[in-house]
């Protein structure tokens, strides 16, 4: 993957395809204020203990589930209130999906980054207003989508006069409820010139797979997520939960709480070697 010093500063971190690693950390969807603060107090003093940048997310609505009772969140005012203790609290910057325009520039006062859903990356209004808001913005691939054409994607976002953008992999669909990665693709990704993310968590997900909800193998997020940073990334996107198996969104793909440190500590490892490598070719 070739060198680029292009950085995206989020809160006062960098994301860059050649700098040292930085992860997005946390819980799908808040399910309670309690439990979200819980949650953001031990990455935060993970991300400490172990000297690695890290970002908080999770989702105030999760509004592409699987079946209309599935679990959404506390919704777009409750949310944003409980993401911004979350800054004050634990000094984490903080990032969350937006799913419609009009939701975007509300969203960008109270987050250091905002994301867009996989689903809605070929949709030219919602993409370039989560741009105007002007805020970084971590573009998610359409599982339907070729790498290369993230590229265009970018392009309508950075018509906007926002070019802090990255651009995140989590897997293309490969028959019914099943994904594969192809690592090609985050080479592919980086020649936009954009800092790239790889979801490993998301890109182990079975869409549909348990019925009236996604399902989701978790024991090969950590085998995808060292291919990745072998690879060469800027960031990793891991979803974690406390107890996976009880969580109301996304459980079977989740990283148990009691396995993030041992992987972390693997992955920035792994990212050194990578990145010293870049550094001397």
């Amino acid at each position: 993957m070739p060198v680029d010093a292009r950085c995206v500063s989020v809160g006062d971190l960098c994301f860059a395809n050649a700098l040292p690693l930085a992860v997005i950390a946390g819980p799908c969807v808040i399910e309670s204020e309690e439990q979200t603060l819980q949650a953001a107090t031990f990455l935060a003093e993970l991300s400490h203990r172990i000297d690695l940048p890290l970002v908080f997310k999770s989702s105030f609505d999760k509004a592409n589930r699987t079946s209309a009772g599935g679990f959404r969140g506390p919704g777009l005012e409750a949310g944003l209130r409980i993401l911004q203790r979350v800054r004050e609290e634990t000094g984490l910057p903080v990032v969350t999906d937006v799913h419609t325009p009009e939701q975007a520039a509300i969203v960008a006062q109270s987050v250091d980054l905002l994301q867009t859903p996989a689903f809605l990356c070929r949709q030219t209004d919602f993409i370039q207003a989560a741009a105007a808001a002007g805020k970084p913005v971590n573009i998610k691939k359409g599982q339907f989508l070729a790498p290369e054409d993230m590229a265009r994607v970018a392009e309508k976002a950075a018509a906007t006069g926002n070019e802090n953008l990255m651009l995140c992999e989590r897997g293309a669909t490969f028959g019914y409820h099943n994904l594969v990665v192809d690592m090609r693709g985050l080479a592919v990704m980086a020649q936009s010139g954009y800092p790239v993310i790889f979801d490993a968590t998301h890109s182990v997900q079975q869409p549909g797979g348990l019925g009236g909800s996604s399902g989701g193998d978790r024991r090969f997020a950590p085998l995808l997520a060292r291919s990745a940073v072998a690879a060469g990334v800027a960031g990793v996107f891991l979803e974690t939960h406390p107890d996976p198996d009880h969580a109301p969104c996304d459980g079977p793909n989740m990283i148990p709480f009691a396995q993030l440190e041992p992987l972390l500590v693997e992955l920035k490892a792994l990212d050194a070697v990578r990145k010293a490598a870049l550094a001397a070719s």
